[in-house]
């Protein structure tokens, strides 16, 4: 069993930057595919950016310009790099690993991103 450990949440004021950081207890896997995803108060889960094993990005369109997901491979990590932050941008943010190899979803327990003046 894969365990997320995510850090990096937090309370920021409009205009500011956040990073999120989630290592994975291992990536032992062939094809996988790790990011966030976010569920603000009321909404859906939503995709805020992906990054695969071969350095593959999506990022959702609310994210473009505005944050950047990258691989720290070393530890095992994949780090979110937010700025310039919204208050739309309020909500829980959550690790994802998919292995492709075994059609698998692992989550982490989610960090509060909070975007308030």
């Amino acid at each position: 069993q894969v365990q997320l450990m995510e850090s990096g949440g937090g309370v920021v004021q409009p205009g500011g930057s956040l990073t999120l950081s989630c290592a994975a207890s291992s990536l032992g896997f062939k094809i996988y595919t790790m990011g966030w995803y976010r569920q603000a108060p009321g909404k859906e889960r939503e995709l805020v950016a992906e990054i695969s094993n071969r350095g593959d990005i999506k990022d959702a369109y609310s994210a473009k310009g505005r944050f950047t997901i990258s691989w720290d491979i070393t530890k095992n990590t994949v780090i979110l790099q937010m700025t310039s932050l919204k208050p739309e941008d309020t909500a829980v943010y959550y690790c994802n690993l998919y292995v492709l190899d075994k059609l698998t979803n692992y989550w982490g327990q989610g960090t509060q991103v909070t975007v308030s003046s």
